[in-house]
């Protein structure tokens, strides 16, 4: 009987047992309506000024990204995050609309022609200021959508067709009717799906070499299968499309990087990556090529051709031998410039200057000239004229930068330091120069008569009150123009319109 009673019991628990851990499918809850109110609440909007000051462009975005986007597909290689489904960084924020406050006007309007279910990224002004380019995620891939400002209207160039994968897939030409644009090439090949994939062989890896500092990255290729998904998803065919959306070829498939025009937009400096890839190191430090062409594609100059970069000296402040930090000279039409280290790029090796700055003019066939050098690690120059430009430095270790006012056309007269100080001490900060646009609308020092001019947070055991400063290039003191109470509001310079004012 007894038995009877506990084999009956047991049956009771195992029946209840059932009931209880039996599993049920819901939908997501959602809060009461005051917090999701409060969750939904519009965030403010990111704002883009036209150079003149005249135009405004407000992006608008979504707090969250939709569960829809966090369960799409990544792809983790050589130190990149890719949505291979659309060709673009998996981890991109987009806005989903587009307000504009016109010159004169106090209110933004909506701009028209935006879907309603935008993705938007990659914004950028035209040259002339008179457009906005910007790129659309859709289901299948990255497309071209260009905003005209005059009307307030926006439309598509292209189709799904844009490699979003390295970077913001165009850039602007020059003539403001034309863009230059990375797009899908023809032949690519379908990724091979690792979790099938039955690999040929073992990974190997092999000690024998020079002895060299190890350091660690993330999404790192690992295999061949790695290899080949990463050529696949890079590789780019570069092409031109009109502002009216016609399309043509314009140079051959490759994995392509920079691509930036000459001031003058003759020339484009253009940069490729290509194998031997690395397991230790994303594609940053794979073996690349830096290459001056014509605006019609025509080859004119390699500039550097730089190894696979596995065993950079340890620290900092430590950087890669030869030729680096490659641009265009904003004050000049087609001139180049880069910087080569003096202690080849490391750290550890004493140095009275550890930079210098060279450039090349078009075409491009003559020596480089040097410019100036830097005691600490090059960090920027802002363009003048041929006789003033400021370059920037800094040295990690020491905290230091410092900022000299030099003369372009003549290394025999020694730089100045106007400012030397350590860069995380905030109340000893002069701010940054102001700057301009000139003729090719390209950024450079904005000089009135004999004088510069800075702005800066102005921080202070006060809090921030933002200011403007007036430099004079004789005595090389300052005359504060304006300053920011820093009480009843906070403010913060952008630019001005008209310094003079």
């Amino acid at each position: 009987m007894n038995k009877l009673r506990i084999l009956f019991l047991a049956a009771i628990a195992s029946f209840i047992g059932l009931e209880t851990w039996s599993q049920i499918d819901i939908d997501y809850q959602l809060p009461p309506q005051e917090i999701l109110e409060l969750a939904d609440a519009p965030m403010p909007p990111s704002i883009m000024i036209s150079r003149d000051g005249r135009n405004i462009i407000l992006t608008h975005r979504n707090r969250f990204i939709s569960i829809e986007e966090l369960a799409e597909t990544e792809i983790r290689l050589a130190g990149l995050r890719i949505n291979p489904a659309k060709n673009t960084a998996s981890r991109t924020s987009y806005s989903n609309n587009i307000s504009l406050i016109k010159a004169g006007e106090k209110e933004a309007v909506p701009v028209q022609g935006i879907p309603s279910d935008a993705r938007l990224a990659g914004f950028s002004w035209s040259p002339d200021q008179q457009r906005m380019a910007f790129t659309n995620t859709v289901y299948n891939g990255v497309e071209l959508w260009v905003l005209d400002i005059s009307s307030a209207t926006a439309r598509r160039l292209t189709g799904a067709i844009l490699n979003g994968n390295m970077g913001i897939p165009y850039t602007w030409i020059p003539n403001n009717k034309e863009l230059l644009i990375k797009t899908l090439p023809a032949d690519r090949q379908p990724l091979i799906n690792k979790s099938t994939n039955i690999p040929s062989g073992p990974k190997v890896s092999v000690t024998s070499g020079t002895e060299a500092q190890n350091r660690t990255y993330a999404d790192l290729l690992q295999d061949k299968a790695d290899e080949f998904n990463f050529t696949q998803l890079s590789r780019s065919a570069l092409q031109k499309v009109t502002i009216e959306g016609h399309i043509t070829p314009w140079m051959e498939t490759a994995i392509y990087g920079r691509m930036n025009f000459s001031p003058d937009g003759n020339y484009v400096l253009i940069s490729t990556w290509h194998e031997p890839y690395s397991y230790m190191v994303p594609y940053s430090r794979f073996p690349s090529k830096t290459t001056v062409y014509t605006s019609d594609a025509r080859m004119v100059k390699v500039v550097t051709e730089q190894p696979l970069l596995e065993d950079l000296p340890k620290g900092w402040n430590s950087t890669m031998k030869g030729i680096r930090n490659i641009n265009w000279r904003s004050d000049k039409p087609a001139t180049l410039t880069y910087v080569i280290a003096l202690d080849e790029g490391d750290q550890a090796n004493k140095a009275e200057f550890r930079d210098e700055v060279y450039e090349l003019p078009a075409p491009f066939d003559a020596d480089p000239r040097s410019l100036v050098k830097t005691i600490n690690r090059y960090s920027g120059i802002t363009w003048g004229d041929d006789n003033i430009a400021i370059v920037y430095d800094s040295w990690w270790h020491t905290r230091n930068t410092k900022t000299y006012l030099f003369n372009p056309s003549d290394a025999a007269l020694a730089p100045q330091i106007i400012s030397d100080r350590n860069y995380q001490d905030n109340y000893s900060d002069p701010g940054r120069f102001m700057t301009t646009r000139n003729q090719w609308g390209e950024s450079v020092l904005d000089m009135q008569d004999n004088y510069l001019y800075l702005s800066g947070q102005g921080h202070s055991p006060d809090g921030p009150r933002a200011f403007i400063d007036r430099y004079d290039l004789n005595t090389k003191k300052t005359e504060r123009l304006w300053q920011a109470d820093g009480i009843s509001t906070f403010e913060q310079v952008i630019f001005a319109t008209d310094i003079r004012k």
